[in-house]
């Protein structure tokens, strides 16, 4: 298939890979972004995102000549084929998807478009924005189509050039095929429908993925109150291929940058449709829920037990961004379970491998330290809240000798408990009745 000229309209997560990634197809990519100097950066593939893989896609897609970054939105369009709007859609009031971004880009675009392209709608977007930003255009000769990501932040690269699934959705059939053909390198199911039902596919996917987590969370309660081991019952029910594994281990709630926005935009716009979904409904409110379980957990353990209060208990937290191998905070369930302890009266200390260097300003929240072992001082108990594989490997008899306390909580059941106890400290995992060990 020849090359194309593709315009990448935003520069976030999903626009940088989508148009790095698209370079390294063969085709001809303009990523255009409001901040100059984030524009100026990309130019000289300086990528702030903390992403496996994607500063050398840049870098080699530069260097050949293939992509391109520009502050000019209307000239990056100019002479597109396709246009890929990948623009954020926050959560806005009441839980649903704020569309504003999406529909200021549609207004600045709409007479600068060649007659024939495609604009493609890369972000996720309710079930019907695909015909608003077509009545926003106002082009006949333009279609709209849609064509939803299903990137992970730490695997986006390998999930764009290996993807499980593409999904795109047209009233165009033609229009479709021809953002199948920018895919045509590489081997995966195409799954080629209208734009409604592509739209709802993703929201769908990150609610049943939500689901799994919160449904792994309640079931490692009832593995800790009958004494069994939530590893090994996830693994029995893992393995039957109607299951699956994934999205199956507990952890801190679930968060990040699509599914706690996701769940809320599909909640919303259901209510407004008069469809009652109360699994979803439930799914929600289950995460909100077990986070406050589990600083109920700290509090009984550190705190006063007569009201829960954790009023001056400092508390050393390991790991803040939302998953292990991004720098990325937004609706990180670390955060979640911070604000509540601080809410309990906490006082906190955190350490991030991933925000030494950035520095995020979270004062009102949390003291950021850059070493693991100072973060620990004068701690009644540490907190393990992002799966970060460095964790296991702290000296935590120095962190011992520096607490005041000797409690750990691994929320992620990521340390080795028998280390911990070698050190002087009391593991508590989640999902098991007792710690493994004790502390002699």
């Amino acid at each position: 298939m020849p090359a194309r000229r593709v315009a990448v309209i935003g520069t976030g997560y999903v626009g940088l890979t989508t148009g790095a990634c698209l370079a390294s197809l063969g085709h001809f990519v303009v990523c255009a972004d409001a901040d100059p100097h984030k524009v100026e950066r990309l130019r000289e593939a300086r990528v702030d995102i903390l992403e496996p893989g994607l500063p050398e896609a840049v870098r080699e897609a530069l260097d050949a000549a293939r992509l391109d970054f520009t502050g000019d939105t209307a000239a990056a369009v100019a002479e597109a084929d396709a246009v890929f709007l990948c623009l954020p859609t926050p959560m806005g009031a009441g839980g649903a998807a704020d569309l504003a971004a999406v529909e200021a880009v549609a207004a600045q675009i709409r007479d600068v478009l060649p007659p024939g392209c495609v604009v493609v709608n890369k972000s996720t977007v309710p079930v019907g924005t695909c015909e608003r930003v077509a009545a926003l255009l106002g082009r006949d000769d333009v279609a709209v189509v849609s064509n939803p990501e299903f990137l992970r932040e730490g695997r986006a690269v390998q999930d764009f050039l290996h993807p499980d699934r593409i999904v795109i959705g047209a009233a165009d059939r033609d229009a479709g095929r021809r953002v199948a053909d920018l895919y045509a390198a590489l081997d995966a199911p195409l799954v080629l429908t209208d734009a409604a039902s592509a739209e709802l596919t993703k929201y769908a996917a990150n609610f049943f993925l939500a689901m799994k987590l919160s449904f792994a969370n309640n079931l490692a309660t009832v593995c800790e109150r009958f004494g069994a081991d939530i590893d090994d019952v996830t693994e029995g029910i893992g393995r039957d291929p109607r299951i699956g594994s994934a999205f199956l281990r507990p952890g801190p709630g679930w968060g990040g940058s699509c599914l706690p926005k996701d769940t809320h935009a599909l909640l919303t716009v259901c209510d407004l449709a008069g469809v009652d979904f109360p699994l979803l409904r439930a799914t929600i409110e289950t995460n909100v829920a077990h986070q406050r379980q589990l600083v109920d957990r700290v509090a009984a353990a550190c705190g006063r037990a007569e009201d829960g209060s954790l009023h001056g208990v400092r508390l050393a937290l390991y790991g803040l961004t939302f998953k292990a191998g991004t720098s990325d905070l937004r609706d990180s369930p670390a955060l979640s379970v911070a604000r509540l302890l601080r809410e309990r009266g906490a006082e906190l200390t955190a350490y991030d491998p991933a925000l030494c260097a950035e520095r995020p300003d979270l004062s009102d929240l949390v003291e950021l330290a850059d070493d693991p072992v100072r973060a620990a001082e004068g701690a009644a108990a540490c907190l393990v809240l992002t799966e970060w594989p460095e964790l296991r490997d702290l000296d935590w008899a120095a962190i011992a000798a520096r607490m005041a306390g000797h409690e750990v909580h691994d929320f992620r059941n990521l340390l080795d408990a028998d280390r911990l106890a070698r050190a002087g400290l009391r593991w508590q995992g989640i999902g098991r009745a007792e710690a493994p060990t004790r502390v002699a």
